[in-house]
């Protein structure tokens, strides 16, 4: 039995505007390229003394025992599912086949908001509705991801592969800028990420190749090649990635021998042709009003929750998505042996993210700084000189017998400037959004809505 994998990357570029930063006194530790090296730590002076191809981090360990509490992680998972359906509403207006990762876009607007102050902070922290106060985002953060990461030992009569969850960070930037070690501080012990240090200036394109090599070999070759040519330029400073691994089976797979072509009624009123699994099980279901909701799980601690609307109430229900309705939909759910009808699917989505952040309320990241207005991205660096020049997002997803197959990629663009009944009948020959739930903390690794599987 295999596992299908899901890859999740999500890159932050920031640039310089126009001037490069006065020099400071503050240090930065510097460690060595090689592994088993000690590390040194050098003055921060412009232009640093450190060289094309070092890893300039703070001399901090990831911190693997927070004192983050089990309320405040509540919380920020609480204001990531609000981000997310936000997000998802206003990237699937269009009514097309979309998927996203909302995990992956806060991930990397989190580590971004480390170095904003001000209003582009509080603009951030709003706009992804953080749920704690300040730097305590970070803390948090690094919790949720020590929990998402840890697996439990599967039962010792289980052959299949235990679930996998993965996920790194790590930061590029431009050899000579001064970053401020405060920032990389934060970075260092939440995050786990330092900066690998290239030069945008004279050779963006192989800075450019070095960071879509390093994506690749993350998301085991799925995400290839993933800053297309031009986005990164000579005015680029910084790059952050995120990216996020995930493999995982159903908890009941699919009889490949069952599937069989049969009809799906699409959102615009046409019909398609595509194959449909058959299986199912034992699974929570809910009969809300206006719609069907049911959680498979996946081989772990992991679940895909589909919802699906009643026939032309999918734009209804779809607007009503908020984490209340959510946990309502579940807190009625009763488990049920399901008699499954579920349509394999397979798309891209590709869109640009600034305006409908910018819609969301993050206003002055996206404007062009000055003494005392714009983007302020002080945190990062002593010049008021950054400000996001764009934000882009591609996914990608398939699922079939086995499990779930997806990827996704996001890029930040700053420039300088009930038990016992007989099986019930679940037919998914209609539109329907779906989410991929880490299941012990409930946050919402990807959404997505289907409203033709054949396109």
């Amino acid at each position: 039995m295999r596992r299908a994998p899901i890859f999740v990357v999500l890159l932050a570029l920031l640039a310089a505007s126009c001037s490069e930063a006065d020099e400071g006194e503050s240090t930065t530790t510097v460690p060595a390229t090689n592994e088993g090296e000690s590390t040194t730590t050098v003055p921060a002076t412009n232009p640093p003394p450190t060289q094309e191809g070092q890893v300039v981090r703070a001399d901090v360990e990831r911190a693997v025992n927070t004192d983050a509490t089990d309320d405040e992680l509540a919380s920020v998972v609480a204001g990531n599912t609000e981000f997310a359906f936000e997000l998802f509403r206003a990237a699937a207006a269009d009514g097309a086949n979309t998927f996203l990762s909302p995990y992956s876009i806060a991930a990397a607007l989190t580590m971004t908001y480390a170095g904003a102050r001000g209003l582009t902070a509080d603009e951030i922290a709003d706009t992804l509705v953080f749920g704690v106060d300040g730097d305590r985002i970070h803390t948090v953060r690094n919790e949720l991801d020590l929990r998402v990461t840890t697996i439990p030992e599967p039962p010792p009569d289980d052959l299949r592969e235990p679930m996998s969850i993965e996920i790194a960070n790590s930061l590029w930037g431009q050899y000579d800028y001064p970053f401020l070690e405060e920032f990389l501080t934060t970075l260092a012990e939440n995050y786990d990420a330092g900066i690998n240090l290239v030069d945008f200036a004279t050779d963006a394109e192989a800075a450019r190749v070095e960071i879509n090599d390093w994506v690749e070999e993350q998301t085991r070759g799925r995400i290839v090649d993933l800053i297309p040519q031009g986005v990164i330029d000579s005015m680029t400073r910084l790059v952050l990635v995120n990216a996020i691994w995930f493999k995982a089976s159903w908890a009941e797979q699919f009889e490949p021998e069952a599937t069989a072509d049969d009809t799906f009624h699409t959102l615009a009123g046409g019909e398609s042709t595509v194959p449909f699994m058959n299986g199912g099980g034992m699974m929570p279901y809910t009969a809300g009003d206006g719609f069907e909701m049911f959680r498979m799980p996946y081989a772990g601690d992991a679940a895909m929750i589909v919802i699906v609307p009643e026939e032309g109430r999918f734009e209804e229900i779809s607007a009503q998505l908020d984490s209340g309705f959510l946990a309502e939909a579940t807190a009625a759910a009763t488990t049920r042996d399901i008699d499954l009808a579920f349509p394999k699917f397979e798309f891209t989505s590709e869109f640009g993210l600034s305006k409908t952040l910018r819609d969301m309320g993050i206003v002055e990241a996206f404007a062009s700084p000055t003494a005392d207005s714009g983007a302020d991205f002080t945190g990062m660096t002593e010049q008021r000189e950054l400000f996001v020049q764009d934000v882009v997002h591609q996914a990608f997803v398939s699922v079939d017998e086995t499990g779930t197959e997806a990827a996704a990629a996001t890029a930040v663009i700053i420039g300088l400037t009930s038990v016992g009944d007989p099986p019930l009948p679940v037919k998914v020959d209609r539109p329907f959004i779906f989410m991929i739930e880490h299941s012990s903390t409930g946050e919402l690794l990807f959404i997505g809505q289907v409203v033709d599987p054949a396109s």
